[in-house]
């Protein structure tokens, strides 16, 4: 419920004027448009989304490796397509060894409430490798209405 704050105007005996909302929205100001653009540049060099990885994986000349770090079991389950299983915590430099170092990996995991990707990048990251993380995950690919390959 949004809270409302009662101003008072001078010379008027302190007589309150009418609530003014607060708005959770407007509360704090918004950034300058330059910073903002520097925030939401920086968020899409970390991030990508399922609807790009889906246009992407058309192009035979795609710019990256699709990680799938979860489980071989969910892998199994349904995956994406093209998508190579190494679990999050089997990333090291002997098993991404068949790759070059200058390649791209868009890693996921299940989704919003799983951080497997989270730490699939920082891992990735810690190597050396640029990486990017595909919000959504899973769950995401599935709600924009794309298929797995199971």
């Amino acid at each position: 419920m949004a809270q409302s704050r009662i101003s008072r105007q001078s010379g008027d005996n302190n007589m309150p004027t009418l609530p003014t909302p607060i708005s959770p929205v407007t509360a704090i100001p918004t950034a300058a448009p330059r910073d903002a653009q520097a925030h939401f540049e920086a968020l899409l060099s970390f991030e990508t989304d399922c609807w790009d990885v889906h246009v992407e994986l058309s192009n035979p000349e795609r710019g990256f490796v699709l990680l799938d770090v979860r489980s071989p079991e969910s892998f199994a389950a349904g995956h994406l397509p093209e998508a190579v299983n190494l679990p999050h915590g089997r990333i090291n430099e002997r098993n991404l060894g068949a790759y070059s170092p200058e390649t791209l990996f868009v890693v996921y995991c299940n989704g919003p409430h799983c951080n497997g990707a989270d730490r699939a990048a920082a891992c990735l990251a810690r190597l050396g490798r640029p990486v990017k993380k595909m919000i959504g995950g899973i769950e995401g690919w599935k709600d924009e209405g794309f298929d797995l390959v199971r």
